[in-house]
């Protein structure tokens, strides 16, 4: 617990932040410690009651992952992609369980949001072995080698059928519309708008 509570104290200090816990503890004459002990309470408080409680999860569990894929994108280091690749794979795949069983879950475990904001700040530590890495190692890969095969071949039928209708579609269109007729059409309208401004 006291090392939480000094790498707390370690990141409150840092130089990004410090200017601004500076001034609110001259004014509040709270310290910062105490001010975020407390904002993390309420918010606690809020994704257990809160209306817009799922908002506020999914805001936390995307914004700052979002940000640290984009700076890793530009990076040349592979570490940083796979580490943030791993964390969209979990999201995803907790974003897919969740959405037919949400009222369900809510009903028998309202502290769902919190437990789900924690869980996806646990997932997006910055470290080698964070959440996401240990679930993708553990639940997700597993289950995905042992059935790869058959998830490749899904996915080859649902690319296939979807490059068919998208080809029956295009064919449609065209041979709805022809070409020469929207020339035709456009010329008459621009024809008939010239005589009447005359």
């Amino acid at each position: 617990m006291e090392k939480i509570q000094a790498q707390l104290v370690e990141f409150l200090q840092h130089p990004r932040f410090d200017p601004v816990f500076t001034q609110i503890e001259t004014k509040t004459k709270v310290k910062r410690e105490a001010l975020a002990g407390g904002s993390l309470a309420l918010l606690a408080l809020y994704l257990i009651f809160g209306a817009a409680a799922e908002l506020i999860c999914n805001i936390i569990g995307f914004i700052y992952p979002a940000y640290c894929s984009v700076k890793a994108i530009e990076t040349s280091r592979k570490s940083d992609d796979t580490q943030w690749l791993t964390y969209w794979v979990v999201f995803a795949v907790l974003s897919i369980i969740e959405l037919p069983f949400e009222d369900f879950i809510l009903h028998y475990f309202p502290i769902y949001w919190l437990t789900k904001t924690v869980f996806l700040m646990w997932c997006y530590l910055p470290s080698s072995n964070n959440g996401a890495d240990f679930v993708y190692k553990v639940v997700i890969r597993p289950l995905f080698k042992q059935h790869e095969t058959e998830i490749d071949h899904v996915v080859d039928e649902v690319t296939d059928s979807v490059i068919d209708a998208a080809a029956a579609a295009k064919k449609r269109v065209l041979d709805t519309v022809k070409l020469g007729d929207v020339v035709e059409s456009a010329k008459k309208v621009v024809a008939e708008a010239s005589q009447e401004n005359q």
